[in-house]
């Protein structure tokens, strides 16, 4: 299982012209599943999003580091299916997505990850599993993270 998290401080994400998602600070977390990828990864992926410390403590001093989590600021996320996370371009001009799961595989851990982010109290919203979707987000600092399960 694959993330790519990016703090923001606001995001949305809209479908077939209507809202269906949107958080104010907090973080944009793409997840990407890959076959084989259990609900066991989803909780480990989960937990590391909520406390991996992505956001300063609002010192001067701590402007420029990373001292606290989701948790500690309260912040939301706001999760959105990705599976071209998991593109393998090493080979040719066109990405394989071999390694992606199924979409009835993919959708229930990408839920599950959204839900284990919720019952540790982080307020959650979500795209749209399979749909097209148009993500709308304002990048804070810039700060990305690549998070990926499997090490």
């Amino acid at each position: 299982m694959r993330a790519v998290l990016q703090r923001v401080t606001r995001a949305r994400v809209r479908v077939d012209g209507e809202v269906v998602g949107a958080i104010g600070a907090g973080l944009l977390v793409y997840v990407g599943v890959a076959q084989g990828d259990t609900p066991a990864q989803a909780e480990w992926l989960a937990r590391r999003i909520a406390e991996l410390r992505l956001f300063p403590d609002g010192t001067a001093e701590g402007a420029r580091s990373l001292e606290r989590s989701l948790v500690d600021t309260g912040g939301a996320a706001l999760v959105i299916s990705q599976f071209t996370l998991l593109a393998d371009t090493r080979k040719g001009r066109r990405p394989s997505f071999f390694a992606a799961a199924a979409p009835e595989v993919a959708a229930p851990l990408v839920d599950a990850v959204a839900a284990a982010l919720s019952a540790q109290g982080i307020e959650v919203a979500s795209g749209r599993f399979g749909a097209h979707m148009l993500v709308d987000s304002e990048n804070d600092g810039p700060v990305t993270i690549t998070l990926d399960s499997d090490g």
